[in-house]
Formats: C-alpha cells, structure tokens, sequence
C-alpha cells in the first residue's frame, strides 16, 4: 500500500510527546500499531520499519520515547556518545511516564477517523520492553516484542511492585516474544525467567529464540540479519492482522 507520514505532538502528563505517524493513503479506517524504538529514538532504521508496518494496511505510530529528557526531533547517532546519551535517559524515565505515554497515544488514536480503534504494540530492545509494557494497558490487543532489554533485569525505574515482569499477569493481549541467543543484553537465564513467568500466569503468548545477535532487525550495521528481519516483519504483519481487524 501507497502510504503517508505526518507528525503530531501529543499533551502527555510529562510534556510534550512528538509522534511520527505513517498510514495508507487509500482511505479506510486502519488498526494501529504503537512502535517504540530503541534508546536512539526515531532513526532512519527505525522510520523504515514503521513504513513497512504500514505498508501492510496500519496506522504505526512512532513516539519519542524520551521526550522529557530531550529537545523536540532529538535523534541520537548510532555512536558511543548517543549509546551512553540514550542509557542514561533509560535509567532516567520511570515506567509510569511511559504508561501515561501509551494511553495518550490510545486516546489520540480513537479520536481519529482513520483508526479503526484497535490498538496493537510493537517495539526493539528497549521499544520491545515497551511494547510488553504497554501491553498492560487492557486496550493494547497484541504485542510484538523484540528482543526486549531489561524485562528479566527489573533495572529500569519504578514504584515498588511495578516492574513489567511483577505485572504481567495483566496483559490480556497476544504476545509473541523473539530473542537472539547471542544477545549479551538478555542472556539464557533471563530469558528462561521471562519464559516461566508468563507459563505460570498462562497468557496467550509465543516464543522464538532464533541465532542472532541483539539489533539483528536494524538494518545498519553488521549485525543485521536480513532473513531473519523479513520472518519477524511477516509474524508481526499475521499477529496484528488476525488480532486488530474486524
């Protein structure tokens, strides 16, 4: 599909949320998809995947993850100045003001003629953390996770007991969650603690550990896996279509 991007800055309780929105030119009412992006913020890797998503007949929205803690269109290079800039920023922002995040991006989304309503997440590394996070939200009806730090680790900020992980019995959605083994970011044992917990609290969830490094779906730099990010971009296209349409 024909597609067309816009940008609209969102009223969040934490300030001012820039959000880049890619939707089909053909007129309809779409499904959405929330994508959150790495601790970069919205690189030209990660603007490619929001229009692939929706190529395939979604309304993608891409929010500034860390809006509150820099300028308006901050987007952070791909170095060790923007990795150290884009941690700290992670260690900084609680999960609430991600939470009060999403559901500004919920209630704008059902406001607009173009959305169908259903609202689906999908995000990388620290985004694929968001994703299952927003997941929490009773509207989010699927999510698509990649290869999502900090889950297992509980080292991101918030109040007591309400880490992702201590909470994830309140995810109603699908889940599908895909990890590199190589990944040095959420090793074997994280991933078996992330595996148990959504076993024992019996959510409707897929799992797949496939042989490839962490990022292995930004397709700049050595680690990208071309075949494996076009398996993973049409597992995500097949969960949002049988769980958003209709």
């Amino acid at each position: 599909m024909i597609i067309q991007s816009s940008t609209h800055d969102l009223a969040t309780p934490s300030g001012v949320m820039r959000t880049s929105i890619y939707r089909p030119v053909a007129a309809g009412r779409y499904p959405t998809v929330i994508f959150y992006s790495e601790i970069f913020q919205q690189t030209t890797p990660i603007t490619r995947s929001a229009q692939i998503m929706a190529g395939h007949g979604f309304v993608v929205l891409v929010p500034e993850v860390f809006h509150e803690l820099n300028p308006i269109g901050t987007v952070l290079a791909y170095d060790d100045a923007g990795k150290d800039k884009g941690n700290a920023d992670k260690f900084a922002k609680p999960l609430e003001q991600h939470d009060s995040d999403t559901q500004a991006m919920i209630d704008f989304v059902q406001a607009q003629s173009y959305c169908n309503g259903n609202v689906g997440s999908m995000g990388v590394c620290i985004g694929g953390h968001l994703a299952f996070r927003a997941a929490l939200n009773p509207m989010i009806k699927a999510a698509f996770c990649l290869y999502a730090t900090d889950i297992h680790s509980n080292t991101l900020p918030c109040e007591a007991g309400n880490d992702s992980l201590s909470r994830c019995a309140d995810i109603q959605g699908e889940l599908v969650m895909i990890f590199g083994k190589q990944d040095p970011h959420v090793p074997s044992e994280g991933r078996k603690l992330i595996y148990n917990r959504l076993e024992q609290q019996q959510l409707n969830f897929s799992w797949h550990e496939v042989n490839a490094q962490h990022a292995f779906m930004r397709d700049e730099g050595e680690r990208y896996d071309a075949a494996l990010a076009l398996k993973s971009y049409a597992m995500a296209v097949e969960l949002f279509q049988r769980n958003l349409h209709g």
